[in-house]
């Protein structure tokens, strides 16, 4: 660290304490030091809001590509890993600017609000069937036969993958997940398997849609590349990532938001009453628990922030969980409020890498939601599995609900 980080305090995130439950932590370190250090990443930490707002905006500060954690392997693991490193590179949010506002400007052909708001039919349509399928059992786990499968078969059609290879995106996914995580080099082998293989696929749906065209987005991509604007392998790698990215964050989203509405029965009870409050619902989810509670930059040059001189080449974990709670932004900041209004967080990230399928998630969750407290009114909470993934994130890996068997049949199955 430079000198002028000496004055810094700096903070075990990897204590028990902060793996059960950062929010306490991330509350006194913006009390005390809201730039601190986190001296097992060599990094700093953000958790003021204004300070988080002023990084997202700042085009000197840019993503942190997963791929240069890579670095911390020996040469031999560095170059076994290769393939997978670069593959990340290509992704669009770790590469430069321009490469991605170029990317960007492809996948807004598609990603228009129009587009977006006409899938409504056909999110409410794969509900319906996810919950008749677990209606006559009278419970379900809800990461698995509802907030995974859901998004997961949205981002598939959306990107023409037939029906029957949907569980094995699935299953690629959870291997991929380990890249956005600190993981040792055995799990990254496994996600570079599943990349690859992910990636032969994708080349696969490709080439058929240079043939038969259609209405989806690898169609989009494909009308691109013959423009010019962008490559096979560009297609391919962002491909990956929208189906990773299409339905992961969508499905942390749906699990942890009913878990926080389980958590908070007044809530939950006024929703029910008023389901017209669901978009609000939405947002304070992203709040309180959204699916990003860490974004990552890197300093390109030195800068100033809070009368600190904060040096170049250097990693800023923004703690967007932090922010979120700040009370000189959010009174009552650790109150899950589905009334709350401004709703000003940053669960989507800002300015030019601001979350493209922003929209896409909302819609599906708010749909997911109406639905599913129609059909289930009585839904009941049974057991919860969270397991910690540092820094300062959670994962849910299991949330089993019960509720009366046959209550979730649809309006035709009731008459």
């Amino acid at each position: 660290m430079t000198d002028s980080a000496v004055a810094l305090k700096s903070y075990d995130l990897f204590s028990p304490e902060a793996l059960a439950d950062p929010t306490p932590l991330l509350h006194r370190i913006r009390a005390e030091s809201p730039v601190s250090v986190i001296p097992q990443l060599d990094s700093y930490l953000l958790t003021r809001h204004a300070d988080i707002l002023a990084v997202l905006k700042d085009r000197t500060l840019v993503p942190a590509n997963m791929a240069q954690s890579l670095s911390q392997f020996s040469p031999e693991e560095q170059e076994e890993l290769l393939p997978l490193r670069t593959s990340i590179e290509l992704w669009m949010g770790h590469t430069n600017e321009t490469d991605h506002v170029r990317f960007q400007q492809l996948l807004k052909r598609y990603f228009t609000p129009a587009t977006v708001n006409g899938l409504r039919p056909r999110i409410r349509e794969l509900t319906h069937e996810l919950l008749d399928a677990v209606a006559e059992q009278g419970r379900m786990e809800v990461v698995a036969d509802l907030a995974y499968p859901l998004p997961a078969n949205v981002i598939a059609e959306m990107l023409g993958m037939p029906t029957e290879h949907r569980e094995q995106l699935q299953a690629w996914s959870r291997d991929i997940l380990a890249v956005f995580q600190i993981a040792d080099a055995d799990r990254l082998r496994q996600s570079q398997r599943s990349v690859l293989e992910m990636q032969e696929y994708v080349r696969g749906l490709v080439r058929q849609h240079r043939e038969e065209p259609r209405e989806d987005l690898i169609s989009v991509f494909v009308a691109a590349e013959r423009e010019g604007v962008v490559t096979e392998d560009e297609i391919v790698a962002n491909c990956v990532l929208l189906l990773f990215a299409g339905h992961e964050t969508t499905a942390t989203l749906i699990a942890n938001g009913l878990k926080l509405l389980f958590d908070n029965p007044d809530q939950f009870a006024e929703l029910r009453a008023n389901p017209s409050l669901t978009p609000n619902a939405v947002e304070e989810m992203l709040r309180c628990d959204g699916p990003a509670s860490m974004i990552v930059r890197q300093s390109t040059e030195p800068f100033e922030l809070g009368g600190v001189e904060l040096p170049a080449n250097k990693r800023f974990y923004l703690a967007m969980m932090a922010g979120n709670r700040d009370p000189e932004v959010f009174p009552d900041p650790d109150r899950f409020d589905i009334t709350r209004k401004p709703n000003r967080h940053t669960a989507f990230g800002l300015g030019a890498f601001y979350c493209l399928g922003a929209a896409l998630a909302r819609t599906e969750a708010d749909e997911c939601f109406r639905i599913l407290l129609e059909r289930c009114p009585d839904l009941r909470l049974e057991s919860a599995n969270v397991v910690p993934s540092p820094p300062l994130n959670h994962r849910l890996e299991s949330l089993e609900v019960t509720f009366r068997a046959g209550s979730t049949a649809t309006e035709d199955e009731q008459m």
